[in-house]
């Protein structure tokens, strides 16, 4: 197969993917952002209004109290796994194995698991706390898998340099090693953010669907992709529904941009 056959087609693959790519966001952003009205960002959300402002405000509680958590045993757990453990012990290799499962399994079982355990045997309720313990779970393998592939790709040599100059293995592994690995452990840290922003099944089970905002740990909530679910199940706001997708489109959109943005910084400071 000559070479322009195989480019022809690596192409073409590129037009389909972003050619519905494109056509997904078109789609939402003709039918939802004719929508957007004041009344959606009301701060108390009624069945009039149905405003998206408490889903907005507990979509940040949620995405920052699962960040708050896994994030640092993440990264942490990925260190060690490349850094110090030795891949040939059982239970290292009984630690990879569980990591790479639990991140493919779906996440309604995370949400009946969450049920079960938070919400009924630890009496969490539909609570914040239940859905944020259950992105947590969700989530973690993400971070541990993506901060390990990111300390491999460094490679051998930058530390073997750095052991050279006299530094010490922890000060290599902090001013060496992560800023190198940093881009790659921000994608990991942005794809578990971007499950949990999307996720509905999980938190439907531990979070709930109240409309307001939670006031405090104990209190129910919905989030952005929560909101939209409820009014395109119901039926009766479906407009209002793709004016929700619309938001949370954006949404992604910025947070990637931040996260891209803070990652080229690091990366320069690094070098």
């Amino acid at each position: 197969m000559s070479a322009k056959v195989i480019r022809g087609f690596v192409y073409l693959s590129a037009a389909i993917t972003f050619g519905m790519l494109g056509y997904v966001i078109f789609f939402i952003l003709i039918n939802g952002v004719r929508f957007l009205t004041p009344d959606l960002f009301a701060w108390n959300s009624t069945s009039e209004n149905v405003s998206m402002m408490p889903a907005i405000i507990t979509t940040l509680y949620v995405v920052g109290g699962t960040l708050l958590i896994t994030t640092p045993i993440g990264v942490f757990t990925g260190f060690y796994l490349v850094e110090y453990a030795n891949r040939k012990n059982p239970i290292v290799k009984a630690v990879s194995m569980a990591t790479d499962t639990l991140a493919a399994v779906p996440s309604i079982v995370y949400g009946l698991f969450g049920f079960l355990f938070f919400v009924t045997f630890l009496s969490f309720r539909l609570s914040l706390i239940a859905g944020i313990l259950t992105s947590v779970i969700m989530s973690l393998p993400l971070i541990i898998r993506a901060t390990e592939e990111a300390l491999v790709s460094t490679g051998r040599p930058i530390r073997e340099a750095s052991y050279a100059l006299g530094a010490g293995k922890l000060r290599t592994i902090f001013t060496v090693v992560l800023p190198v690995a940093m881009p790659g452990i921000l994608s990991g840290v942005i794809l578990a953010t971007g499950r949990v922003i999307g996720e509905t099944a999980a938190l439907l089970y531990t979070l709930g669907s109240a409309s307001n905002i939670p006031g405090d740990l104990f209190s129910s909530g919905r989030t952005l992709a929560l909101h939209m679910f409820v009014l395109s199940n119901e039926g009766f706001h479906v407009d209002q529904a793709y004016a929700t997708a619309v938001v949370l489109l954006l949404f992604v959109l910025i947070l990637n941009g931040l996260s891209t943005l803070v990652s080229a910084r690091l990366s320069k400071g690094g070098k």
